[in-house]
């Protein structure tokens, strides 16, 4: 069914959601995640299994026919422990949208040109009806860097930057390709870190600075630097960082 917003969209509700309704302006991220399962249907059926307590507001096939299965105002259980600047728990804040996809676990592979184009017309919807802007568009490892992969670095974010959908650094990849796998000194690797909290990502104090620094790393490559995902800082890693901050 096509709804008033053009959306090729089906009313397919789980009950996995919390009460009670949330104001709309308390909406203010949208959270993308891939399914991680082999099969669509067993993933549907997942996310309205209230013994998984899992659930999202979206979720989007391969063929890319939408289902909503939490309507916006109720809080979807998607993003789990998750933090982002100063806000905790995203659930409270955000849309959640699952992607159908294997993942990483299970023969990742790239979104289907359905899906991205109805996932497209659903984030330019979505940030119209709740102002939510491009920078507020975030993948669950984002959120979640430590425990989370999706939607993985074959997700098209750059794609989406150019319709102004989600946040994206504005340099060449060719151009910035050359300083791959140039060490930084300490200072500047600090400065890398310190930036991506200023973008958004959070120190975890439950495990070592070192490792956290890592699994936050190969969340901002997974995003940003897609190519080339080692969790290790470079010069390359630098400039987009830079770039970002910039813009």
């Amino acid at each position: 069914m096509r709804s008033k917003t053009g959306l090729n969209l089906t009313k397919n509700y789980s009950f996995n959601f919390s009460l009670p309704k949330r104001r709309k302006k308390l909406i203010k991220f949208i959270v993308i995640h891939y399914t991680g399962m082999k099969n669509e249907s067993e993933a549907i059926k997942r996310l309205k299994d209230h013994r998984a307590k899992v659930s999202a507001h979206y979720f989007i096939k391969n063929s890319g026919h939408i289902l909503n299965m939490i309507p916006d105002l109720y809080e979807a259980w998607h993003a789990g422990k998750s933090e982002w600047k100063n806000f905790k728990s995203l659930n409270k804040f955000s849309i959640g949208i699952e992607i159908n996809n294997p993942g990483h676990d299970f023969g990742y592979k790239s979104f289907s040109s359905k899906q991205i184009f109805s996932l497209q017309k659903l984030l330019k919807n979505l940030m119209k009806n709740y102002q939510i802007k491009p920078e507020n568009v975030l993948g669950h490892s984002d959120i979640a860097p430590i425990r989370k992969k999706d939607p993985g670095e074959k997700f098209p974010w750059k794609i989406l930057s150019k319709k102004r959908l989600c946040k994206w650094h504005d340099l060449n990849l060719k151009d910035i390709k050359k300083y791959r796998n140039i060490n930084l000194s300490k200072r500047d690797k600090k400065i890398f870190l310190n930036s991506l909290y200023k973008i958004g990502y959070k120190k975890n104090p439950e495990i070592s600075l070192n490792k956290n620094n890592k699994y936050i790393v190969i969340a901002f490559q997974r995003r940003f630097r897609q190519s080339l995902v080692n969790g290790k800082i470079d010069k390359e890693c630098f400039l987009i960082i830079k770039n970002l901050l910039k813009n």
